[in-house]
C-alpha cells in the first residue's frame, strides 16, 4: 500500500453520477473502499483481511463516511469503489449495476430496553435508536413491525452500537438495537436497568462488500485478492478468534484504538463466532437467498422474494473463485 487515506464524510461531497453513466473512469491502481463508519473493533477482522490483501498486491485506501447511505452514494458517484452495507433498494431503483461480493456479517442484533418494556410490542408509538437510515438496524425496525403488527414512534439514527450504549446508559433513550458484544456490554454493566427483548431469529446480511459490476469486471484481479483474502480470515477466525488480535498490526487504525477495546477483542470475536455472526463462506448463494425474503419483508425489496433473481444482486464470481 502506498499510502493510507483517512477521511471523514462532511468533508467530502458526494455527488451521484447521472443515470447510466459508465463508471471505468472511476478504475484506478489504488483501490478505494468505503466505510460506513469509523473504524472500531467490529471492523478489526476486515482490516486484517486487507493486511492479508496487501502482502499479495493490494493497493488500498478507505474513506470513513458517517453513515452507511454517504457509503453507497460515493460508490453510486464513482469517488469510491467498493463501499461497506447492503444497498438493496438502490439496486433495485437504480440503473447502476451495484452487486454483493461478500457478506461481512449477519443481522444478529438485539432489542435493548429500559425496564418500562418487557415485549416487543411494548414498543407500539415509542421512540426508538437506530444506527442508520436504510441500514440493518432500521430493517430490523421495519421488520418487527411488521411481524408484531405495531407502528414504532420517532427513529433517531447514532452510528456504532457502543455509542447507542453510552447514549443508553446516559438516559438519552430508552430502546435501541445492538450487537451482540454491546447487548453483552450493556447488560453486565446495569442489568438492573435494561431488558432485552425476545427477538425472532435473522439470517440476513447486516454488512456487505458491494461494487458497480462494470467496475467488478474492469478490475478483477483485486477484487479476487481481497475476497480471497476475506475468506482466509473468516474461515481461520472461525477456528480460532484470537487470530484477529494476534494479526492486528498495532500500527494501524485498529491498533490505535484504546487499550480498553483492544483487551477485548478476543472475548468480543470469541462471542461473535459462537453467536454465528461471520459466515466462513462470506455468505454466498445462501446468504442472498436470505437476503431476498429479508428486505422484501423489511421494506427494501420489491416483489416476491422467491421470483427475485440473486445474481441481480450478488455477484459471486470472486467467491466462487476463493473457494477453489
Amino acid at each position: 500500500m502506498k499510502h493510507l487515506v483517512k477521511k471523514i464524510a462532511g468533508l467530502v461531497a458526494v455527488i451521484p453520477l447521472a443515470v447510466g453513466l459508465s463508471l471505468s473512469a472511476a478504475s484506478a491502481e489504488t483501490l478505494k473502499i468505503a466505510l460506513a463508519e469509523t473504524p472500531s473493533d467490529e471492523m478489526a477482522a476486515f482490516f486484517v483481511a486487507l493486511d492479508r490483501a496487501k502482502k499479495n498486491g493490494l493497493d488500498y485506501e478507505w474513506t470513513a463516511f458517517a453513515d452507511e447511505e454517504l457509503a453507497i452514494q460515493a460508490v453510486l458517484s464513482g469517488q469510491m469503489n467498493i463501499g461497506f452495507g447492503t444497498p438493496y433498494a438502490a439496486m433495485q431503483r437504480s440503473k447502476a449495476p451495484l452487486r454483493i461480493i461478500f457478506q461481512l456479517s449477519k443481522l444478529k442484533f438485539f432489542p435493548v430496553t429500559t425496564k418500562k418494556y418487557e415485549k416487543l410490542e411494548d414498543l407500539d408509538g415509542q421512540p426508538i435508536m437506530l444506527h442508520s437510515r436504510g441500514g440493518g438496524t432500521d430493517s430490523i425496525a421495519n421488520v418487527i413491525e411488521e411481524k408484531t403488527g405495531i407502528k414504532l414512534g420517532d427513529r433517531s439514527y447514532v452510528p456504532g452500537s457502543a455509542n447507542r450504549v453510552v447514549a443508553m446508559m446516559a438516559g438519552q433513550a430508552e430502546a435501541t438495537i445492538l450487537d451482540l458484544s454491546n447487548k453483552n456490554k450493556i447488560m453486565a454493566e446495569a442489568p438492573d436497568k435494561f431488558n432485552v427483548l425476545p427477538m425472532f431469529d435473522v439470517d440476513a446480511s447486516d454488512e456487505a462488500l458491494f461494487a458497480n459490476l462494470d467496475w467488478i469486471k474492469e478490475n478483477e484481479e483485486q477484487v479476487n485478492i481481497l475476497v480471497k483474502a476475506l475468506a482466509s480470515v473468516w474461515q481461520d477466525m472461525a477456528k480460532d478468534p484470537t487470530i484477529i488480535s494476534r494479526e492486528t498490526d498495532p500500527n494501524g487504525p485498529i491498533g490505535q484504538l484504546p487499550q480498553e477495546i483492544l483487551a477485548e477483542l478476543d472475548g468480543f470475536y470469541k462471542d461473535a463466532v459462537e453467536g454465528g455472526l461471520y459466515d466462513p463462506n462470506g455468505g454466498g448463494r445462501k446468504a442472498a437467498q436470505a437476503d431476498m425474503e429479508w428486505f422484501t419483508e423489511a421494506g427494501q425489496l420489491e416483489g416476491d422474494p422467491a421470483s427475485l433473481n440473486i445474481e441481480d444482486f450478488w455477484y459471486l464470481a470472486p467467491l466462487d473463485a476463493a473457494a477453489k
